[in-house]
């Protein structure tokens, strides 16, 4: 581990040369690389050269310890074991900075959310999760746009589709995508019972427009009239914009902007988005034949969450979580929620790494 920090420590060094560097300076996509290899290098570096201080400190506090007397032996005795303690800190926290970074960190997400089992009350559930997600993304000082929203008569939604924007973004809503299932008394009920119904969550990291790149021979654009709720129309004009990758089959419209050229923009952010999630799912399919989608059948039997309005209770079925406070997760206030499905998954991969190999 020490030899791979001292290399590391080098390409820091070389990458703070480069921020100077003139040419780097020029070149803005370099610049950006770079700008992101000293981000991601800077707590690592940090904390090693904090390890080597306390290492130091731990050397000089043995050296005074054999000289040392009476009560002056006592003291070096608690600084010796207090450095111990620092270093045995730093070294665990080394050997999280060294896992292997997923490579979606630092990318906007793009997460779609529909209504799935359940009629109108599943697309009522639906834009519950959208307003808990809005209200947590701006708690946590993201940015978020919505790209496209189709509601539904109650006044929920049958989907909606907004990036959110953020060097955290990835990382603070990559566990949200599967079934969430919410049991409740739905207000179209008038016999008081609880009915239990669902909407399935997708996160998908933006692609970079250089990293997908889409052939104008394998589009099929159409257009049409958007319409609202009800389908009366919004406009005159042929706004809509319907993209279909023909070799994939994926389709996207947006029909929100009323601008054919925006709304098919927003189509192509989408497309570029759902592309990439798609090569990457091949490729973790190469490594686990068992890797299950993450919106799965949309069934209320297949959940990643439970939301339980009479209980006032969610539950996140990963990783065995409960909290009697749904009311306050509704609100936005995700953290505890989020921050346990980052430690667990920590706490696999350095079981992991740890293991036999």
């Amino acid at each position: 581990m020490f030899e791979r920090l001292d290399d590391l420590v080098g390409e820091y060094d070389a990458v703070l040369s480069q921020l100077s560097d003139p040419a780097v300076i020029a070149d803005q996509r370099r610049l950006r690389e770079v700008s992101r290899r000293q981000h991601e290098l800077e707590p690592i570096v940090g904390a090693y050269r904090s390890y080597l201080t306390a290492q130091g400190d731990l050397e000089v506090a043995h050296d005074l310890f054999v000289g040392a007397e009476g009560d002056d032996r006592d003291v070096v005795s608690d600084e010796i074991a207090g450095a111990e303690k620092r270093l045995a800190e730093i070294e665990d926290e080394l050997k999280v900075l060294l896992l292997p970074k997923d490579p979606n960190d630092g990318r906007n997400v793009i997460v779609e959310i529909r209504g799935a089992e359940g009629g109108e009350e599943a697309n009522l559930f639906a834009r519950d999760l959208r307003d808990m997600y809005l209200r947590y993304t701006e708690r946590v000082g993201l940015k978020t746009e919505v790209l496209s929203s189709d509601p539904s008569p109650m006044g929920g939604v049958n989907e909606v589709t907004f990036v959110v924007k953020g060097h955290e973004a990835w990382t603070r809503l990559k566990h949200e995508g599967g079934p969430h299932r919410v049991q409740r008394v739905p207000v179209t009920e008038s016999q008081g019972r609880v009915h239990t119904s669902s909407a399935t969550v997708t996160v998908l990291p933006e692609a970079r427009e250089l990293e997908i790149q889409i052939e104008e021979k394998d589009l099929r654009v159409d257009v049409y009239r958007s319409t609202g709720p009800g389908g009366q129309s919004v406009n005159t004009t042929d706004s809509a914009v319907r993209v279909t990758h023909l070799p994939t089959g994926i389709v996207v419209s947006m029909q929100d902007e009323k601008s054919q050229i925006q709304n098919r923009a927003k189509a192509m952010q989408v497309l570029r988005a759902r592309l990439l999630k798609a090569e990457q799912d091949r490729q973790a399919a190469e490594l686990s034949k068992a890797r299950r989608s993450q919106v799965g059948g949309g069934g209320r039997s297949e959940k990643i969450r439970t939301y339980n309005y009479k209980e006032n209770r969610v539950t996140d079925h990963r990783i065995n979580l409960t909290l009697y406070k749904l009311d306050r997760v509704l609100l936005g206030e995700l953290d505890e929620i989020v921050d346990a499905l980052l430690e667990d998954e920590r706490a696999s991969q350095l079981a992991g790494a740890s293991g036999p190999g």
